[in-house]
């Protein structure tokens, strides 16, 4: 039971961990290419990872067409939704307000999981989440989204993605009582692999810029940010999430992605000299505090 315990929660640390520097990454990834580009290289190195691991293990993803379409709405939230709303959402809402928005995330599958999975959680945990969720508020509004923080075209969008997360993670909670975390985690990467594609190559066949498409992976530095964001950041974390969901309730899961905005502001403060100020230290306490409560301040039910 200790060991499993410690498998689910290292899991989930690492899940953390590679969410955290794949905001670095995406930044590198941002100086050749749009974001739409970028999901579109994104997935396919997934999908070629995927394809790679599938060919010298042949059982990893067993599917048959039942499965593939019981398992499409999980895909259709995320990464589809939830990445579609986010790039659109980011051009209209800077990216300190986009912080506020997705540390609401956690609170939205508190509540999900409590109406559809009947998941409970103390007074204590409740009041971890929304020390969680405020670690990464105050973090959002301390780099300058309380100076025009305001209801928008791109808040809505974004508050739509944060949803979409949200009920992923309850839907892959009840899937994964039937299917393994590969057997979810293939149709996420052939879906998006196809969808963000067939966006990307149609924008640039209707602006007549196609060259622009393949121009970017003529950049060392960009491959290996989509390598990392594909391989690691997509294939590898789809599959650490659905794992630990099967093991642990969704609330608990969901606020390890506030700790990855810890990850994001020490790696941007060692790796590209980001500023590293109180607030940020005052709200990654308030953050870690609040994962460490939520976690372990509760009833512990790890699924045998």
């Amino acid at each position: 039971m200790e060991h499993k315990r410690g498998m689910v929660y290292l899991s989930a640390a690492i899940y953390t961990l590679i969410t955290g520097f794949s905001f670095l990454f995406g930044k590198i990834a941002l100086k050749h290419a749009g974001p739409m580009d970028i999901l579109a290289h994104r997935f396919t190195a997934a999908l070629i990872a995927l394809m790679i691991v599938q060919l010298f293990r042949g059982s990893f993803c067993k599917l048959t067409r039942a499965k593939f379409i019981r398992i499409l709405p999980l895909a259709l939230f995320y990464p589809l939704l939830f990445f579609t709303f986010q790039t659109y959402g980011l051009q209209r809402a800077s990216s300190s307000e986009a912080g506020i928005i997705f540390a609401a995330i956690p609170i939205f599958t508190w509540i999900l999981a409590a109406v559809f999975l009947k998941e409970k959680t103390n007074r204590i945990q409740k009041l971890c989440i929304i020390a969680s969720v405020s670690g990464v508020i105050y973090i959002s509004w301390q780099n300058g989204a309380g100076q025009h923080f305001g209801v928008s075209r791109g808040i809505l969008l974004l508050l739509v993605s944060a949803l979409s997360y949200a009920a992923y993670s309850i839907l892959a909670k009840k899937l994964t009582r039937r299917f393994s975390s590969a057997e979810l985690s293939c149709p996420m990467i052939i879906i998006s692999f196809f969808c963000f594609n067939l966006v990307a190559l149609g924008r640039h066949l209707y602006s007549g810029t196609l060259s622009d498409f393949w121009l970017p992976l003529a950049r060392a530095d960009y491959v290996s940010a989509v390598v990392y964001l594909g391989v690691l950041s997509s294939l590898v974390t789809a599959l650490l999430t659905n794992y630990v969901l099967s093991k642990l309730e969704a609330s608990k899961m969901s606020v390890f992605g506030n700790l990855a905005t810890v990850i994001s502001i020490f790696a941007g403060f060692l790796f590209l000299k980001e500023q590293l100020t109180l607030h940020h230290i005052i709200g990654s306490i308030l953050i870690v505090g609040g994962v460490l409560g939520v976690n372990f301040l509760g009833d512990e039910r790890l699924k045998h």
